[in-house]
């Protein structure tokens, strides 16, 4: 890091958020904290109901609580910044926290397009393999599979994060977002960063596209089982089943290709900004909602659970 800092003049960046209006400024705050709130205590649900139901412990639910766990970290990576900053006289964050807040968050992002792909082979071997399903995704394989999506993410952002602090920083020092993200961190830097957005752009093909490309040809598959069940119980179960995570990976994956499956130059300041909440604050609060209402098991077992506690 010491190698690093001497291309630097700029100790700290001041965020322009999503309004300079103190009135917008405060229905904001109230309006992300909501949200904030709403994502925890979601994510926090469905971790404790999969930890705690026999009938949930499956590579399925097993992958849902990684997520969960995920969107935790994620969300509160973002938005307590923000609404420290919505709340506070002095919207500055120190270059050192900047670079920490930018490594994390671009490591969470990764690990959820990662993960939303293993979910999606996941449901490609229950449905389409469901007699090979136990053998294939056995326990040890789904800890593997999950330690892959976290590890590779971690050292992908990494690599991006050492390219981009390399780059010499010399003012201005104003970040037009709510929080530290590659791409608007890089607008700041006072050098050609051409080398550094063609490296982002190929662990966008790695880490974003290639995962992406298996949850198309994955649901491709299934949607040629699902159309070969005779039984229409079974059709309804596995569209049950695959319908939210489809609804999931439509929400994250269309806003993160948005952003980072583009040359810096035909983006728009404004328009990054409102793209980054949905990834960063819309998608994590809506995936317990989305699971919960969209999954008959977990319907099923909220249910049981409410008639428990009613007698």
């Amino acid at each position: 890091m010491d190698m690093i800092k001497t291309n630097f003049t700029v100790t700290e960046f001041v965020f322009l958020g999503l309004s300079s209006h103190p009135k917008m400024q405060f229905i904001l705050f109230i309006m992300f904290l909501l949200f904030y709130l709403l994502t925890l205590a979601g994510n926090i649900i469905i971790i404790t109901i999969i930890q705690i139901e026999p009938p949930l412990q499956t590579p399925m639910y097993f992958f849902l609580a990684n997520l969960s766990f995920l969107d935790i970290c994620y969300t509160s990576t973002n938005v307590t910044q923000m609404l420290f900053n919505m709340v506070g006289k002095k919207k500055t964050i120190s270059f050192s926290r900047c670079a920490t807040q930018m490594y994390f968050s671009l490591s969470f992002g990764m690990i959820e397009c990662v993960l939303l792909g293993v979910m999606a082979y996941d449901r490609y071997v229950a449905i389409c393999h469901p007699l090979h399903y136990t053998v294939i995704m056995n326990q040890i394989t789904c800890v593997q599979l999950a330690a892959i999506s976290w590890s590779s993410s971690f050292l992908s952002s990494l690599i991006i994060n050492v390219l981009t602090l390399s780059l010499p920083y010399c003012g201005p020092n104003v970040l037009n977002h709510f929080f530290c993200e590659v791409p608007s961190v890089l607008r700041l830097a006072c050098t050609d960063t051409s080398l550094t957005e063609l490296v982002v752009f190929i662990f966008s093909i790695i880490i974003v596209f290639i995962p992406f490309l298996l949850i198309i040809v994955s649901y491709a598959q299934i949607l040629l089982s699902v159309l070969r069940m005779q039984s229409a119980s079974g059709r309804h179960k596995a569209q049950s089943t695959c319908a939210s995570h489809l609804t999931v990976v439509t929400l994250f994956y269309g806003t993160a290709i948005f952003m980072y499956m583009r040359p810096q130059s035909k983006s728009t300041r404004a328009g990054g900004k409102i793209i980054a909440v949905f990834y960063t604050v819309i998608t994590p609060m809506l995936n317990p909602l989305i699971y919960s209402l969209r999954n008959q098991d977990v319907k099923g077992v909220i249910k049981r659970a409410i008639a428990r506690q009613r007698t």
